[in-house]
């Protein structure tokens, strides 16, 4: 019970920061969903770094590795969202900004889970 709860709790805080990133940073004039995208990549970046601490000399425990990583950047991150906002763009045939928002945050999503690792190695 206490993992769900930790879970929970982190997934809160993410959720609570995504949507302030995107509150900001999402303009309505433009088509590009900035607040989604950099919530993204920065949670692909922080899992990364708790991934890489948890498995590096066990630095994390397995309930602090819940609340950082399956709650707080499960939370943070959205692909929902990400998949609705593609729609969009491509309903309205903005098919520029879809093909840059869905092959830039798998790409750049990627790379940043690769370097959070790389920069838990580092860092430790």
């Amino acid at each position: 019970m206490r993992q769900l709860f930790l879970v929970f709790i982190g997934g809160g805080f993410g959720s609570v920061l995504r949507y302030i990133i995107s509150r900001y940073l999402n303009n309505p004039e433009s088509n590009f969903p900035l607040g989604t995208f950099t919530a993204n990549i920065l949670g692909s970046l922080l899992i990364g770094i708790i991934i890489g601490f948890a498995a590096k000399n066990n630095t994390l425990t397995q309930n602090q590795t819940l609340l950082l990583a399956t709650g707080f950047c499960g939370g943070f991150t959205t692909f929902s969202t990400f998949a609705y906002e593609n729609h969009v763009l491509f309903k309205s045939g903005d098919f520029t900004s879809f093909a840059l928002y869905t092959f830039a945050s798998f790409i750049i999503a990627f790379l940043a889970v690769f370097a959070g690792i790389y920069l838990s190695r580092i860092l430790s």
